[in-house]
Parts: C-alpha cells; sequence; structure tokens
C-alpha cells in the first residue's frame, strides 16, 4: 500500500470508518474499512453524507477528494451486512439505500468540485458513488464495475441517473445488462473519468485536480454544476431564462466583478479571499 494512502497521525477519525484531512483548501474523505474493501453499512453509509455535509458548509475548503484506503475505492454495499439484517434484505437495501442516497445528493448539491480518486475496484455502490462525483482520476490498473446486476440486483447510488448521462442510454443499458469490467482505458475512452494516473498515483493526481479548481471561482462552478444538472429536465426556453439569471447574478457576484477587473487589467484573477 502505498506511504500517501496510510492514515496520517493527525487525521480526524469519524469514528473509524472514514478519515477527513486536509490539503490546504482541499478536503481528502478517505474511506476507512479495508478489510471489507471499504464497502458500505449503514453507519459508514451515514457518517460519510454527514461529512460531506460539514466540508460543503465550511469556508476554508474550495474542494473535495474522495478515495478509498486498501486496494480498493469501494466495493458498494455490504451484502453480508445486508444477509445479516434482522428484517431480511430487502429491509437492509431500502435502510442502506436512502443513507447512502444521501450521501450522494450531498455530492450533488455541492457547490464545491467533487473528485474520484479510484484505485482498485469501484463496484456495486463504489462504482455509482465515484460516478455521482464531478470528476474521476482513475490508476491505470483500476477497474470500473457496475455490479449490480450480477447479483440480481437493481442498480442505486444515481447509477440509472449518471450513466446514461455519461455514456447515453444505448451504452448505459450495455453496463447494466452485461456488467463487463471497464478498464481505465475504456473508462477514458468513454469519457466515465476525467483522467488516468499511474498506479499508487491516483490520490495524488486528484489533490493536485482540486488544488487547481480551488484557485477557480466556486460560485460560477456552483452556477455552472446546478445549470448543466437541470438542463436535462428543462426546455430551452426556461434554460435560457436560467442562465440569463445565473450570469446576471454571477456578474454581481465579487467573484464575477473579480473576474472582470482582472480582465480589463489582463491580471490573472485572484477569488481566494480570507
Amino acid at each position: 500500500m502505498p506511504a500517501k494512502y496510510r492514515r496520517p497521525k493527525e487525521a480526524r477519525t469519524v469514528p473509524e470508518t472514514i478519515v477527513v484531512t486536509r490539503d490546504g483548501a482541499v478536503a481528502k474523505i478517505l474511506l476507512d474499512r479495508p478489510k471489507g474493501l471499504n464497502a458500505f453499512d449503514l453507519e459508514m453509509a451515514d457518517l460519510l453524507a454527514r461529512q460531506l455535509a460539514t466540508v460543503a458548509a465550511s469556508d476554508r475548503v474550495r474542494a473535495v477528494v474522495l478515495a478509498g484506503q486498501g486496494r480498493a475505492f469501494c466495493a458498494g454495499g455490504d451484502l453480508r451486512w445486508a444477509a445479516g439484517h434482522p428484517e431480511g434484505p430487502p429491509a437492509a437495501f431500502r435502510e442502506l439505500a436512502g443513507r447512502f442516497h444521501e450521501a450522494v445528493l450531498e455530492i450533488r448539491r455541492m457547490p464545491k468540485p467533487v473528485i474520484a480518486a479510484v484505485e482498485g475496484v469501484a463496484a456495486g455502490g463504489g462504482f455509482s458513488l465515484a460516478l455521482a462525483c464531478d470528476f474521476r482520476v482513475m490508476s491505470r490498473s483500476a477497474t470500473l464495475r457496475q455490479a449490480y446486476t450480477a447479483s440480481g440486483l437493481g442498480i442505486d447510488g444515481g447509477g440509472t441517473f449518471t450513466l446514461p448521462r455519461l455514456l447515453g442510454l444505448a451504452r448505459a443499458l450495455e453496463v447494466a445488462a452485461f456488467d463487463r469490467p471497464i478498464s481505465s482505458e475504456q473508462a477514458l475512452a468513454w469519457g466515465l473519468v476525467t483522467s488516468v494516473a499511474d498506479d499508487g498515483q491516483a490520490l495524488e493526481a486528484a489533490v493536485a485536480m482540486g488544488r487547481g479548481l480551488a484557485t477557480r471561482s466556486l460560485h460560477a462552478f456552483a452556477l455552472c454544476k446546478r445549470l448543466l444538472t437541470d438542463s436535462f429536465e428543462t426546455g430551452l426556453e426556461a434554460q435560457l431564462d436560467r442562465e440569463r439569471d445565473a450570469i446576471a447574478a454571477s456578474a454581481a457576484h465579487p467573484d464575477g466583478q473579480e473576474g472582470l477587473r482582472a480582465f480589463l487589467d489582463k491580471r490573472t484573477p485572484s477569488y481566494l479571499r480570507p
């Protein structure tokens, strides 16, 4: 295991399955259940949702990186936990999906860029979780796998929302039906990941991406993220109205004012304010 993935001594543990640290303006959220390939039980899903909400509200955080400890990004839901649920697997999955979906919604509502650093396998809920992020950095030997249908299960975690938007309906259905492992090369060619890093370097590359994004206007990013997400459910006329409102609001925002001044002064804008 690369040294960068070892738990830092100063890390804040909540309580032991989610580790949150900061690298300047970049928050690193580490799924830390390596013996179970970072698979989610109810407590871990709840902790992730709460930690995402915390970093979303922090003025000191301008970008977020999500990674997994050990040899997997995340293997999805803990099927052994679900099988042992006192009310049976249907109740277990309904309860777990509800908590897990809170984490997914926190990512999609996050007014800051969220980057997944994928080492090893991202399968099932881990696959959906990575797709929910705004950007994905994948190591060369890592693998994405839908995995749900191979176990006779439906897809959750927003996978049926993100897949057709990223791949188109026909290819999304192909992924759902055949459940073939997706290599980093294929993922990059399909546009499922933003970039590919050498093995053991995905986290470092994702943090570097986060640092770069942290220097840009978060207000403009949040506007664009919301407009792009909503565009699939909006007609052209309504979308044009939203864009008009957004560009007017951004011009009145301090970031917009700084960007315009920097353009006129022929300098690089500075969006980092105390």
